[in-house]
């Protein structure tokens, strides 16, 4: 956008402050976006608002970016207490400006504790140095934010199917005037039908998602750039502020962002990973109804960041070229996102120790699928944690177990008809526990397919005896538990036999993965609705 008078002051006055923390710490580092300008000096930075208006934000007054500041500090402190140290007045004279300054206040901005760049998860998936526990560690600390964040009451207009449809018509009129060319404008039309249609199926979702208390003051911004990994810690940082209807959203909404990005920037496994273990610890898996329209339309608000951004470098060519093609990126991002799903119903057979948390844990990332674990839903259903032992007991007698396959049952159509690949990870001992699956599967007229777990009785044991000791698993089944599974395990029958994948249990489990994920993929092509 254009510099007004007011923007062009303020800059002055930022290189001004700039230049002041210059001769005091030697030299400073400046990041800037379309809506903001950091100055980072010592181990310390300074955030300013930028004096723009936008139709998604007004930083246009002193006043006004003031208590953006004040906001941003009180928002960033619940995931992030350890860097927004405070909201800071600069003033003094333009050759003097001092921070926190007694008299008139010129300007206001974030006081934080400065991080290395290279701590950034962007940054950290550029030179592949990104961890699978970070992406744990995120899951888990992002589930617990969720949980305690501050819920919509019924008079609040966040989250109903009218506000959901302002935002994507914003966004829309946005993107169209800048697109680079006919050709991305066709693409943006085609999508606005796209995900017009989806939101109109979507209706009765987004006000059940609404009603069950799913609309929480979330973050907002939750990508890459804005997830930083400090002192082992995965922290989200630079929340939404500056618009309420872009943080009182959907959980799920808050979640979508950071899935979408992590797989954009060529980590599907990761982006796998993350969803999965969230839903593990949160249980939220009517979500997944929701997840792939706003995960499109998180990747068309990145897409109109980027065009906006360079819009901006008009005397930058190259900087300006580079934006647009990252926008292309995002816009074909989001056209994969709405294209339509191949989903699929895969349930395990095989006894505790066999190996299908492993199996199917590395069958989950290489399909973008959706995993439904036994040993969480047991304990689920009887108010426990995935970690908290009990020793068996009546976790698996017959109710217990009946109870538990009902939910996976129930938690499986709903993932399926998401449009997810749904991998169900439980024994299915009997044939009376897995026809109810391949059943579903053939009302949903998706294939079926059963991932048939064979091992040893002495390797089990073994497996079985050495999980118990380590005392890290979901799972409480011990050898006790096995004996019977042994004793009562019912083989595939005729009708079973042709969609069984064979699974050598004792053999390399990443190999026997890579292997089933490929026969999987054959036969879903091949695969015309007709059992």
């Amino acid at each position: 956008m254009p510099a007004s008078p007011t923007l062009a002051d303020q800059r002055r006055l930022i290189d001004a402050f700039a230049a002041k923390l210059g001769r005091m710490h030697g030299s400073v580092r400046e990041f800037e976006t379309h809506i903001s300008r950091v100055l980072v000096a010592g181990e310390q930075a300074w955030k300013f608002k930028k004096a723009v208006h936008t139709p998604f934000l007004d930083f246009s007054t002193i006043e006004k970016r003031r208590r953006c500041c004040e906001e941003e500090l009180r928002l960033n402190r619940r995931l992030a207490p350890e860097i927004y140290l405070s909201v800071e007045a600069i003033g003094g004279a333009c050759d003097a400006l001092l921070a926190d300054a007694n008299g008139a206040a010129l300007e206001y901005a974030v006081k934080m504790r400065a991080f290395s760049q290279d701590a950034l998860w962007s940054e950290r998936l550029r030179h592949g140095r990104l961890a699978a526990t970070e992406i744990d560690d995120m899951a888990q600390r992002l589930a617990d934010f969720h949980h305690d964040a501050a819920a919509a009451i019924e008079d609040d207009p966040w989250g109903t199917p009218e506000a959901l449809d302002r935002i994507a018509a914003e966004v829309f009129d946005a993107l169209m005037p800048m697109a680079p060319d006919r050709a991305a404008a066709k693409n943006v039309a085609r999508l606005r039908k796209t995900l017009g249609l989806q939101a109109i199926a979507l209706h009765p979702v987004f006000l059940r998602r609404r009603s069950t208390s799913r609309i929480r003051e979330c973050h907002g911004d939750l990508h890459c750039g804005n997830v930083v990994t400090i002192g082992g810690r995965a922290t989200a940082f630079d929340c939404i502020e500056f618009n309420d209807s872009m943080r009182w959203i959907d959980v799920m909404n808050d979640l979508a962002f950071l899935y979408m990005d992590l797989s954009h920037r060529g980590r599907a496994d990761f982006a796998a990973r993350l969803l999965n273990a969230y839903l593990e610890c949160s249980g939220d898996y009517d979500g997944l109804r929701v997840l792939r329209y706003y995960r499109t339309l998180r990747a068309l608000i990145r897409c109109m960041v980027a065009w906006l951004r360079a819009s901006q470098l008009a005397e930058n060519a190259q900087g300006a070229a580079s934006l647009l093609a990252e926008g292309r990126a995002y816009l074909e991002a989001a056209q994969r996102s709405a294209a339509p799903a191949r989903p699929a119903i895969v349930i395990t057979h095989g006894p505790s120790g066999s190996g299908k948390s492993t199996l199917t844990g590395w069958m989950l990332e290489r399909l973008g699928a959706v995993r439904l674990r036994s040993d969480v839903e047991r304990k689920r259903l009887h108010g426990l944690a995935s970690t908290d032992r009990t020793g068996g007991g009546d976790l698996y007698d017959e109710a217990a177990t009946r109870a538990t396959y009902a939910r996976l049952e129930m938690l499986a159509a709903a993932a399926a008809c998401a449009g997810f690949i749904t991998i169900v990870d439980a024994a299915f001992l009997d044939s009376a526990q897995r026809k109810p699956f391949r059943l579903l599967a053939a009302r949903l007229r998706i294939p079926f397919f059963i991932l048939d777990l064979k091992a040893s009785g002495a390797v089990l044991r073994e497996r079985v005896a050495a999980r118990a000791a380590r005392n890290q698993d979901a799972s409480d089944a011990g050898v006790a538990v096995l004996a019977t599974q042994l004793a009562r395990m019912q083989p595939l029958d005729a009708e079973e036999a042709p969609v069984a994948l064979a699974i050598d249990a004792e053999a390399d489990m990443g190999q026997q993965a890579e292997q089933a994920r490929a026969s999987l993929l054959r036969r879903m092509r091949a695969w015309r609705g007709v059992e």
